[in-house]
């Protein structure tokens, strides 16, 4: 990516985040960027192959974010699936208080054939992905089951961070966790 192109991709993540998508119009990037609109258009094609650009970064820096957590974790399986939530706290915490990235995309991006749809959905599908993974490597009872189950608590605990103000909202999730899986050992 050139310069321009990373700064644009700065500025758009930032913009989207805390301004919605939607809100945001390519001006506000441009500006924010110092480039031209033109070279917005340039070297993303379009608004729509910008979002999607967002989204994907968002996603890498996510997934390499948790995954780093997980790498820092102790080695017994059920302390990794926990990290997951000490992770997600470590991140609500980096974050402005506007919730999940990849629902607020979502629920912006009307047309079904946005390409940013499809990365929204595709990252909650490899959360729970991970999830399971997890929940089979801590040889729990139907670790399909619990890794929904566990899904849900980090999705529950994003809202209460950022609509409840509930800075606890990941050790309350974590705790949760811990005795769902108890319940499967």
């Amino acid at each position: 990516m050139t310069p321009a192109a990373e700064r644009i991709l700065d500025a758009a993540a930032r913009l989207f985040y805390e301004q919605g998508i939607n809100a945001t119009g390519v001006e506000a990037i441009a500006a924010a960027a110092q480039v031209t609109k033109k070279t917005i258009y340039d070297r993303f094609g379009s608004k729509e192959a910008l979002i999607e650009a967002y989204l994907r970064a968002r996603a890498e820096r996510w997934h390499a974010w948790l995954l780093a957590g997980l790498e820092r974790a102790p080695a017994d399986p059920v302390e990794r699936l926990l990290a997951t939530f000490d992770a997600l706290g470590g991140w609500l915490r980096g974050e402005k208080r506007r919730g999940c990235g990849f629902v607020n995309a979502r629920a912006e991006l009307a047309g079904q054939g946005h390409p940013g749809r499809r990365v929204a959905e595709e990252e909650k599908a490899w959360m729970l992905e991970l999830l399971t993974t997890l929940s089979r490597e801590a040889r729990v009872s139907a670790p399909e089951g619990l890794a929904k189950e566990l899904f849900m608590l980090h999705e529950g605990a994003v809202v209460a961070f950022t609509m409840l103000g509930d800075d606890s909202a990941t050790a309350t999730a974590r705790e949760a966790a811990a005795a769902l899986i108890a319940r499967r050992a």
